[in-house]
């Protein structure tokens, strides 16, 4: 069994039409939480992977081009690696703009995209890491579309969870 964990590590470079500042154009949209939150997320994910041993086969995916149309997960979905075929995908998990909950409130996409999510997230988010809470807020939608890089595996039967942690005043504008 293989789970895919992936980001996205594109932004708006320098402003322009997505850009919300559109004044700003030419002006670099580092892309602090769009998705720099994300990618740093996966790294932590790979090395606790690395330190702990995962029971199934996980593959970190860091993809491109999903300001421009979820093209890189696109792509990654239609050219899945050898140790990991659609039929052996459990889940795809997508972290997008992770790095600014308000009021410790996570917003998680997709839990009815597989039989039992919607019960087991939170069962494992109140078990936390080493028996401890985690201090934050779930809020669940069992939809698994929508705007970033998990629709693109949703859209092949393959069960998603989208973790995010909600739009702020610098959303595409810095």
């Amino acid at each position: 069994d293989c789970v895919v964990v992936g980001a996205h590590y594109d932004h708006l470079g320098l402003g322009g039409e997505a850009s919300l500042s559109p004044d700003a154009t030419g002006k670099v949209h580092p892309g602090a939480d769009d998705n720099a939150s994300g990618t740093a997320a996966i790294v932590a994910v790979a090395a606790a992977m690395r330190d702990h041993g995962p029971k199934r086969t996980v593959v970190i995916a860091a993809f491109s081009a999903e300001e421009l149309g979820l093209l890189g997960s696109s792509h990654f979905v239609k050219n899945l690696p050898a140790a990991c075929p659609k039929e052996r995908i459990q889940m795809m998990v997508n972290l997008d703009m992770v790095g600014r909950p308000q009021q410790g409130k996570v917003f998680v996409h997709g839990v009815d995209t597989a039989e039992g999510m919607r019960e087991l997230v939170p069962k494992l988010a109140d078990a936390g890491r080493l028996g401890q809470k985690l201090p934050l807020q779930l809020s669940l939608t069992g939809d698994g579309f929508g705007p970033s890089d998990h629709t693109s595996f949703y859209a092949e039967g393959i069960p998603v969870l989208f973790f995010f942690t909600g739009a702020h005043s610098d959303y595409h504008r810095i």
